[in-house]
């Protein structure tokens, strides 16, 4: 299986963290509208990402024939359950300029908790996850 568009579109993924955080280290209330706007992009991406593992990475690995890699997917996917809900939740929130704006505090917070659970995960599937499927696919 070509893993390269999910690989490019962790690459997309944490540069729009990366730009949140520059965004919040500037300062959150005073960049709360390109806080909301990067918000919102990050959103789509993720969702796309989220929905193309769930349609396709996933259930190909359930109809592999290896027993280890239908694990081993299922096993990310059942893990990506909270954290997609905790990111959507996060989105969700804060995906306005005025709800940035009215408790950057809150969403300094908010964010610091969500992304990085968010970073970890992409770097989790960048060294090992991708790197099991591409070797048990080609063995």
């Amino acid at each position: 299986m070509d893993l390269s568009s999910f690989k490019h579109q962790h690459v997309q993924i944490l540069a729009g963290i990366a730009a949140l955080r520059r965004f919040a280290h500037a300062g959150i209330a005073e960049n709360a509208e390109r806080i909301a706007r990067q918000v919102v992009e990050l959103s789509s991406i993720i969702k796309m990402h989220l929905a193309v593992e769930d349609k396709v990475l996933y259930p190909s690995l359930q109809r592999s024939g290896n027993a280890e890699l239908a694990r081993l997917g299922q096993a990310y996917q059942d893990d990506m359950q909270a954290l997609a809900a905790s990111y959507l939740g996060f989105s969700r929130r804060w995906n306005t300029a005025q709800a940035v704006a009215r408790q950057p505090e809150l969403f300094r917070s908010d964010a610091n908790t969500v992304l990085r659970r968010l970073h970890a995960r992409m770097r989790q599937e960048n060294t090992d996850f991708y790197p099991a499927v591409e070797a048990m696919r080609t063995a």
